[in-house]
C-alpha cells in the first residue's frame, strides 16, 4: 500500500477501517479473479482511488459528516451507476449518478460490490453493451 494511501486508512475511526480494507481487498481480489492487470492504488482528491488498464477508477471513502455511511465513488459521466441502479435498485442506494452509498451498520453485499468493481474495472471494453454486457 502507498504511504499516501495508508496515511488515508490510518486517519479513518477505528470501526470504519475493518470496511475499507474489505472494500479495498475486492478491488485487488477482483482484478485478479478476473485477470485485469494490475491495480493502481493512489489518493485521488483526498480519497483511495482504483485502476486497471481499460477501466473506469473506483474511489472510496468515509465522511465524518455523513458518519453512517462509506462511499464508493464512479465517474459521473460513465454509465456505471446508472446500470448499477437498473441491475441492483432493490439491494444498494445511490448518491446521483457518481455513488454507491453503504450502510457502515450493515453486512457488505459483497457479491454485488464485486460485480460493479468488475464492471467498473471492465468499463472500457463494455461500455457500448447494454447494461455494460452484464
Amino acid at each position: 500500500m502507498k504511504s499516501e494511501v495508508q496515511e488515508k486508512f490510518d486517519r479513518y475511526p477505528e470501526h470504519i477501517i475493518p470496511l475499507m480494507f474489505q472494500l479495498r481487498d475486492l478491488m485487488f481480489s477482483v482484478a485478479e479473479s478476473q485477470n485485469l492487470g494490475e491495480v493502481e492504488e493512489t489518493l485521488k482528491w483526498g480519497e483511495p482511488s482504483y485502476l486497471v488498464k481499460n477501466g473506469s477508477a473506483v474511489r472510496m471513502d468515509w465522511k465524518p459528516k455523513s458518519p453512517g455511511q462509506c462511499y464508493l465513488f464512479f465517474h459521473c459521466q460513465t454509465k456505471l451507476v446508472g446500470t448499477f441502479r437498473a441491475l441492483y435498485s432493490s439491494s444498494l442506494v445511490f448518491q446521483g449518478n457518481r455513488a454507491i452509498v453503504l450502510n457502515v451498520n450493515r453486512k457488505l453485499p459483497e457479491r454485488v460490490i464485486r460485480h460493479c468493481i468488475e464492471l467498473a474495472f471492465r468499463y472500457k471494453t463494455v461500455k457500448h453493451l447494454p447494461l455494460l454486457g452484464a
